[in-house]
């Protein structure tokens, strides 16, 4: 999978979400690894993956997982070379 530019933001990137504090906490630990496209689309995902799993999604559940998801595909990046 290849990291997606900052040329195509979302349309709702203005609308603060619950999930704004957990998005700036991840782009600023993976700055330089991860794009800020890439970090809100793990969010996203582990948004959606809790409400599915669990049925709600507390901040701190969706930051842990999106968190996961990120140090996976940092992985995956360095094994690739």
């Amino acid at each position: 999978m290849s990291e997606h530019t900052e040329a195509d933001p979302s349309p709702y990137a203005d609308v603060p979400t619950p999930y704004a504090d957990v998005e700036t906490t991840l782009r600023d630990e993976f700055a330089g690894v991860h794009s800020a496209t890439t970090v809100t689309r793990c969010v996203e995902a582990a948004h959606y993956g809790a409400l599915e799993v669990t049925g709600y999604a507390h901040p701190s559940l969706v930051e842990r997982i999106a968190r996961k998801h990120l140090h996976v595909l940092a992985l995956v990046a360095s094994e690739r070379g």
